[in-house]
């Protein structure tokens, strides 16, 4: 569950937010006089995140290819990559 803290917290205990973000794998939202301000992640939740974002836009992107008739079919391609990196099967 993510921790709502105020922005007083973050200078005080700093070391208690991190260990926070780190154990849990949560955000930790810091408010500033009483409204939202930061949100906090560790490095790998934020990584994780980013990949995220990242493969939505990928097939996003693909999705819009197929709609716009811009797309090939799976045996080509397969055929394709098969050439071009000497696949065997399986």
């Amino acid at each position: 569950m993510p921790s709502i803290r105020p922005s007083s917290d973050l200078r005080n205990n700093y070391n208690d937010i991190s260990d926070f973000c780190h154990r849990y794998n949560e955000p930790v939202f810091i408010t500033k006089n009483g409204t939202g301000d930061l949100v906090i992640l560790s490095n790998e939740a934020y990584e994780r995140l980013c990949g995220q974002t990242e493969l939505h836009r990928l097939l996003d992107a693909g999705i819009a290819e197929m709609k716009a008739n811009k797309h090939r079919p799976a045996a080509k391609v397969f055929d394709k990559l098969e050439k071009e990196f000497g696949f065997d099967e399986v």
